[in-house]
């Protein structure tokens, strides 16, 4: 272990009850453990947030938690000190945190479906955190803290949604759903691989957004509400869209199956659009001869194999204007909550 004088304490956010954002917490003087032999100190410079993040809080989320944990799943940081053991990192590395600490291949499984930070596993709204050096990963060089900072559960989402059962291929068809972080990056990586990318939005402004960011068709879902039909009719002989990037949930997924292609995949994502009064059944999958994936983010193999195409195609993550301060991580909450932002929100650590 590296002999510098290394912090004992830090400032950090957690969650302390499910009384909404009143429930978030900021502390000071909160003790770092010792480091362990496979342990790393890592000094963040930025986080960045998800939808998961702001319902924890609020008490919707599905999946384990625990009372007074350190909220964030996503940040980029300086590692500044090393175990006696570890021997992916040495201090002075710029690193990202890994989603599910413990998914570091393969499929997940009940172990490691239970190692997500800022769940059971305190994330990464402080100042300095521990991690098994397993749990991270090195940032790619092109980016800057805060870009570096969305790609853990947003990027790695996308790409798992894209890569992770039935590769893309060049000349895929696409389907996105609104401006979120995860269908940005998904529209960024589709046509990095020389695939169509058919995105729907509600607004004109959010339409040119996403053309700028190389979106070949963008369907007004509000002007269009069969846009799934609309974006099969786009699609080569009409056959369908290879991949959706299902974001929505249940209010989304009828037209979801009217855009899927045969043998195509539809990837759940999330649940944005609320509960819906007639939800599509699993006889329409399989009338449609489809694939409705659900996937948690991604492994640290996914990870890595993303960070070399983001370096490798130049790939930029798109980045709200609007940066918070780790002690303003309330108002950023809200913020997001209110849905103001584009592309993903981040925060500053210093």
């Amino acid at each position: 272990m590296s002999s510098i004088s290394l912090p004992t304490t830090t400032s950090a956010w957690t969650v302390e009850g499910q009384d909404g954002f009143d429930s978030l917490k900021f502390r000071k003087d909160v003790p770092i453990p010792a480091l362990s032999d496979n342990d790393v100190l890592v000094k963040f410079h930025a986080a960045s947030l998800n939808y998961r993040d702001l319902i924890i809080p609020r008490g919707m989320y599905p999946f384990g938690q625990k009372n007074g944990v350190v909220p964030g799943s996503d940040g980029a940081g300086e590692v500044i000190a090393v175990g006696s053991k570890v021997t992916r990192f040495q201090p002075g590395a710029n690193v990202l945190t890994l989603f599910n600490q413990a998914h570091i291949g393969g499929s997940l499984d009940t172990q490691t479906i239970t190692t997500g930070l800022g769940g059971l596993i305190d994330g990464t709204l402080r100042q300095y955190g521990v991690f098994n050096e397993h749990g991270l990963v090195s940032m790619p060089p092109s980016l800057n803290w805060q870009e570096a900072a969305t790609l853990p559960c947003a990027a790695l989402t996308a790409w798992n949604a894209l890569y992770g059962l039935k590769p893309l291929l060049p000349g895929d068809v696409v389907l996105t759903q609104g401006t979120g972080g995860v269908s940005i990056f998904a529209v960024q990586f589709a046509k990095a691989a020389g695939a169509t990318v058919i995105a729907t939005t509600s607004s004109a402004a959010k339409a040119n957004a996403l053309k700028t960011l190389g979106a070949d068709h963008v369907i007004n879902y509000n002007d269009t509400p069969s846009w799934g039909e609309a974006a099969a009719a786009l699609t080569p002989q009409g056959a369908g869209v290879a991949h959706v990037i299902e974001v929505g949930g249940p209010k989304t997924m009828a037209q979801s199956l009217k855009a899927v292609k045969i043998d195509g995949v539809i990837s759940i994502i999330g649940f944005l659009g609320g509960k819906a009064e007639e939800q599509p059944s699993f006889l329409e999958a399989l009338s449609n001869v489809c694939t409705v994936r659900g996937l948690l983010v991604g492994s640290r193999s996914q990870f890595e194999d993303m960070n070399r195409a983001i370096e490798g195609n130049g790939i930029k993550p798109v980045v709200d204007e609007k940066v918070f301060r780790l002690e303003e991580a309330r108002e950023a909450y809200q913020y997001m909550w209110e849905r103001k932002h584009f592309g993903k929100l981040t925060i500053k650590i210093e």
